[in-house]
């Protein structure tokens, strides 16, 4: 007797078109080689055995290759990139940011899946220290350091590195879908309060009132009481100079207080002049008004004689 299957060639055209496997996991500063590999602690990508490269060649997935990690002791999953294809087999390495996401420690077991995730096109980010506000721009800063990223995952807290500084950021919110893909794509970002951040208080000045000593006429004396060059002076020859009596106290009643600007507004300044009496003018005299110049006789030092 034979049995047939119909769904079998289906279920393994579906297979085929997808890759998945169980990986160690380490981070990055556990790699071996001569050249440093810090530059991978800075991005959201992985580095995978050349096994793996192997098998998704034969596979028809889409590219970029986007992956699906999974943590199942923890249930906590995130999405990355690859970077490269030299790890040892059964051994990926992770940046230490996505470890921590993952909450994995060094050789852990991470279920790796490729994935087909949706563009970009919002994204909004909560630094997780107030230190992030130092710098001059944050929006350039952060689009410079995602080059290094190929996607983002709602509730992931990516970490980037700028002026020998890491600022932790957490993924607030991603649209159009919870885990999206920002390889060549137009995307907004925006920046949420960050975290332990407090706005600075400010305080109204109030104009302060006068008190009563301010405004009781007995205090004048005190405040208006002082006369320049009141001290006494001293000889160079050394003699002391007679004491001279102290000139006597002005009375308040002697001080002829000005009179208030009843008009005043805050924010404007009047000057006031005092206007001086023009000179009155005379009236011309009659001498002064037929004066004519050049009018009088002319004299000669020498008189000729006229004939008769």
């Amino acid at each position: 007797m034979f049995s047939f299957n119909m769904f079998e060639p289906h279920v393994g055209r579906v297979f085929q078109n997808r890759f998945s496997t169980q990986y160690r996991c380490y981070s990055v500063s556990m790699l071996a080689g001569p050249n440093d590999r810090s530059d991978v602690e800075k991005g959201g990508k992985i580095i995978m055995p050349p096994s793996a490269l192997d098998q998704l060649s034969r596979l028809n997935i889409t590219y970029p290759m986007l992956f699906k990690l999974t943590n199942k002791n923890s249930d906590r999953m995130t999405h990355c990139g690859v970077l490269e294809f030299v790890a040892d087999e059964g051994i990926c390495y992770l940046p230490h940011w996505m470890m921590q996401n993952l909450l994995l420690e060094e050789g852990g077991l991470v279920q790796v899946e490729s994935v087909n995730l949706m563009v970009a096109t919002y994204s909004k980010f909560q630094p997780q220290s107030p230190d992030f506000l130092d710098i001059t721009n944050p929006k350039a800063v952060l689009e410079n350091a995602l080059r290094n990223f190929a996607c983002l995952t709602t509730g992931d807290v990516i970490a980037i590195n700028y002026n020998e500084k890491i600022y932790e950021l957490r993924v607030m919110e991603t649209k159009p879908d919870k885990a999206v893909s920002i390889i060549e794509c137009d995307m907004n970002v925006d920046f949420d309060a960050p975290l332990g951040y407090k706005e600075p208080e400010r305080y109204m000045q109030r104009p302060e009132e006068p008190t009563e000593e301010d405004t009781d006429p007995s205090n004048y004396e005190m405040d208006m009481g002082f006369r320049a060059f009141t001290g006494s002076g001293n000889r160079l020859d050394g003699k002391k100079k007679g004491i001279e009596p102290s000139p006597a106290p002005l009375d308040p009643s002697d001080i002829k207080r000005g009179i208030p600007n009843y008009d005043f507004k805050i924010g404007r300044i009047t000057f006031i002049r005092n206007s001086r009496q023009q000179p009155r003018k005379t009236e011309p005299d009659d001498a002064a008004s037929n004066f004519i110049a050049f009018s009088g006789e002319g004299q000669s030092l020498r008189k000729k004689d006229r004939k008769p």
